[in-house]
């Protein structure tokens, strides 16, 4: 009997280890993870509808996916399932019941993602997911957690994380689950800008289903988060660009694909009598034209997406001139299991019929190689046309490589422009905002609100008082400081929001107020496109400028290469808004773009602003015990100068004449007592 019972208790652990194990990822994306407790409160939204709820305490459509802004997502379809992809920087989650969450310490956010390269950092490593909860001005950034790298296998796959539900210090209620009476901003889910619960910095991302439960409600993360292995492929090849210029009679492993779903013409002699070229349009009903990459030249349909820029020369036919024609990409595969992405029809070119050939790119994120309707071939976006059928004489496709990729980083087209208009006088290349003088020549004051409230007042010394504008800073409240400064860019000075990246220089006037003296400003946070994507850009520390208390006004410079004007909190257009640590003046702000082509290509309208690198002082002690001071002959206009103390130093100028040597100017002096050096220039 005893040996009876022992069997018994062996075979009845070997049998809940099974069950353990059964209860265990990875999980089919099919179905809701095994691990899932019906019983408890459970919100959720899926994306195709697919998955039906285990019980009545989880409530299906009771979460909605917000879209907009820098919360933007589109639809797509990809791994078998129709999903929605991230288009800007966040995830925003809107809860109708959210209240239903005000007693829970934990919240639980299970969510289905695709495994791609938008679950990990520029390296390709885990990074932590971070959410954001309750409104301005009290915030929280918790983290959720990682996922690992097993999950970049290109399938769909359940992740979840955890989150802590914190403590709002004005009342002491949970973030998640009430509105406080201090509340700012579109509060009406319970969070920040509409939503419930933020994903934070998650630009790409491609979900299929998002949950919110109480802690428990699908398992615990380290029995969900396992992930089924990636196939097979061949690493990446060392090549990131093909072509066919049909002109030329030249072709590097691109091809017209010429068939009966997307049938092609050639002709000779297109274009203006000066350039005849031989080129090829659509053929068909459709007006698809569809180019083929021979011999998996850039890659294989299982290696992983990547953002694809192309470059074509059309013709803009005179004939086109008042008829609506359009050109552009159409379709893309997002995987090699025929998922297909659209290419919002407002990113063709609308010709105008100028009657010359057109050079212009376009960039696509997350191009699978597969192609659409490639047959044999692999490729990258099939283009369409409107309204006539469009001439293209050269065509150029690159693979903008990421990580530890030999070319990654590498732009093989950097010179082929989404808006060819950027190489023209077209638009204006700088602007200016002047409160003192009554300035507004393309600039101005943005909006004032939220947490950017602006004051406009007389400062400055009291020989020099001048109309200025400052952040209120008001309210101390953390997250509510009135901080920032924002100026709206006029008439679109510098041309429309959809041209490339531009290279921004700025010049601010700003007050160095004595009582201020330590105090920092800046331009912080600004809109940029990265590899197709819009998202937001910072620029780092050493853009600070800090206030020596002089009581003058004086002048900041900054060089932001690559700013889009969509603007922060700013519309219609801006570029980065400032950060201001204490109430700082600015009484004029001047904005300037460095062309990158085109007849005012590299002028920087605000070289005059921009400071004088000081040239570098050498400092040695010579094989005769000599103190040898140099500095490059370059550096005209300055004088070397001394003083004993630096704690109140009095400069004079050093009056033993240097020597030449190659290219720097040389002093030789006989050490004597403790004397501090600089280079001045008046």
């Amino acid at each position: 009997m005893k040996l009876q019972r022992i069997l018994s208790l062996m075979l009845a652990a070997f049998v809940g280890s099974l069950a353990s194990q059964a209860q265990s990822g990875p999980f089919t994306p099919e179905d809701w993870p095994s691990t899932k407790q019906p019983g408890k409160k459970v919100h959720y939204v899926i994306t195709d509808d697919n998955l039906q709820p285990p019980s009545a305490t989880w409530l299906a459509n009771e979460l909605t996916i917000l879209s907009g802004g820098d919360q933007g997502t589109v639809n797509i379809t990809i791994g078998g399932h129709k999903g929605k992809k991230v288009t800007g920087s966040f995830l925003n989650i809107a809860d109708a019941s959210y209240g239903e969450w005000a007693d829970k310490d934990f919240i639980d956010i299970l969510v289905q993602v695709y495994g791609d390269a938008a679950l990990f950092n520029a390296q390709g490593l885990p990074r932590d997911f971070k959410f954001l909860t309750g409104t301005l001005p009290e915030l929280a950034f918790p983290i959720g957690g990682q996922i690992p790298v097993d999950a970049r296998n290109k399938k769909w796959n359940w992740v979840l994380f955890r989150i802590p539900n914190g403590i709002r210090a004005s009342d002491g209620s949970h973030l998640v689950g009430s509105i406080p009476a201090n509340a700012q901003g579109a509060t009406t889910a319970g969070g920040v800008n509409g939503g419930t619960i933020r994903f934070e910095s998650v630009a790409n991302l491609i979900i299929r289903a998002v949950a919110f439960g109480e802690e428990g409600a699908f398992g615990e993360p380290e029995d969900i988060n396992k992930f089924v292995p990636a196939g097979a492929c061949d690493v990446e090849p060392n090549t990131n660009l093909a072509g066919l210029d049909m002109a030329a009679g030249v072709t590097n492993h691109l091809v017209v694909i010429n068939d009966a779903s997307q049938p092609a013409a050639f002709a000779a002699n297109i274009g203006p009598a000066n350039d005849p070229r031989k080129a090829v349009r659509a053929d068909g009903a459709d007006n698809f034209l569809n180019f083929g990459i021979t011999g998996n030249y850039l890659g294989q349909p299982c290696n992983d997406p990547h953002t694809v820029k192309v470059c074509l020369d059309y013709y803009d036919d005179p004939a086109f001139a008042g008829q609506e024609v359009t050109f552009g990409p159409e379709s893309y595969a997002t995987d090699d299991a025929g998922g297909v992405g659209v290419v919002p029809a407002d990113q063709r070119a609308t010709l105008e019929g100028t009657g010359a050939w057109v050079r212009r790119s376009w960039v696509i994120p997350a191009v699978d190689l597969k192609g659409v309707n490639a047959g044999a071939f692999t490729a990258g976006p099939r283009f369409v046309s409107a309204n006539a059928q469009v001439f293209v004489s050269r065509v150029e496709l690159a693979v903008l490589r990421v990580g530890t990729h030999p070319l990654a980083g590498l732009d093989p087209l950097a010179d082929c422009f989404a808006d060819p208009r950027v190489c023209t006088d077209l638009w204006g290349n700088s602007a200016e905002l002047d409160l003192d003088k009554g300035i507004t020549d393309g600039l101005d004051v943005g909006t004032s609100g939220g947490d950017q409230e602006m004051i406009q007042d007389v400062a400055g010394p009291a020989n020099d008082r001048r109309q200025a504008i400052r952040p209120a800073r008001e309210d101390g409240t953390p997250g509510a400081e009135h901080k920032y400064l924002n100026f709206a860019i006029l008439d679109e000075r510098f041309g429309p929001s959809s041209q490339p990246n531009a290279d921004l220089t700025i010049c601010v006037t700003y007050y160095d107020d004595p009582a201020l003296a330590g105090k920092r400003f800046k331009p912080e946070v600004y809109m940029t496109d990265q590899n197709g994507t819009t998202t937001f850009g910072f620029t780092p520390d050493s853009f600070f400028v800090t206030l020596e208390g002089t009581d003058k006004w004086r002048t900041a410079y900054w060089e932001i290469p690559d700013m889009k004007f969509i603007g922060v909190n700013q519309t219609p257009q801006a570029a980065a808004r400032f950060t201001l640590e204490d109430k700082i003046f600015f009484t004029s702000v001047r904005y300037g773009v460095i062309r990158p082509c085109g007849p005012k290509a590299g002028q920087n309208p605000l070289a005059a602003c921009k400071p004088v690198e000081a040239p570098a002082l050498g400092v040695t002690v010579g094989t005769d015990h000599k103190l040898v001071i140099s500095w490059p002959t370059a550096a005209e206009g300055y004088t070397l100068e001394s003083t004993a103390d630096l704690g109140a130093p009095n400069w004079q100028p050093v009056t033993t004449a240097p020597t030449v040597e190659g290219d720097q100017q040389v002093l030789r002096l006989t050490p004597g007592g403790t004397t501090y050096y600089r280079l001045n220039h008046p």
